[in-house]
């Protein structure tokens, strides 16, 4: 933990989130490329969000992701230049653009699901249910409170 929260009495979740999804990020990559799959989890989350309605707008792309227009463009350029996703100019406007998936973008979507479902029934081994559940009610309140405070959503 922090050295900032060794020093206090205070209780606080707020290192071990970042640090849980840093080890977690590195645990999917090592897990994806032991098998030969060459996708971040981030690659993955856009593979699943085209695979559930394919030929998105990118901007609507960025909103579901929670990523910004900027990032979510770099990180669509990277998964072009994989072969995953094309991107093509909406017919209707021309300041927008539709994402969708390759045939390689299907194929690497087929092959990384089980390795993905795994990743997570590994890391929820050992926890209950009800655990589990109250570690995301937890989560959803301090997202809460930060809506509160931000413009962030």
């Amino acid at each position: 933990m922090s050295k900032l929260f060794q020093d206090t009495d205070t209780v606080t979740l707020i290192p071990w989130i970042g640090k849980t999804a840093k080890f977690m990020d590195y645990y999917i990559s090592d897990v994806m490329k032991s098998h030969g799959v060459n996708i971040s989890k981030e690659q993955f989350i856009v593979l699943k969000h085209l695979h559930e309605q394919d030929g998105r707008k990118q901007n609507d792309l960025a909103f579901i992701t929670n990523r910004s227009k900027t990032a979510l463009t770099r990180l669509i350029q990277t998964m072009e230049k994989k072969g995953l996703v094309s991107r093509s100019v909406s017919s209707e406007d021309m300041r927008i653009n539709n994402v969708f998936l390759t045939d390689k973008g299907r194929i690497v979507w087929d092959t990384s699901l089980p390795y993905f479902m795994n990743i997570i029934q590994e890391l929820q081994k050992n926890i209950s249910e009800e655990d589990l559940q109250v570690a995301q009610n937890v989560l959803k309140k301090i997202q809460e409170n930060i809506n509160k405070k931000t413009s962030i959503k």
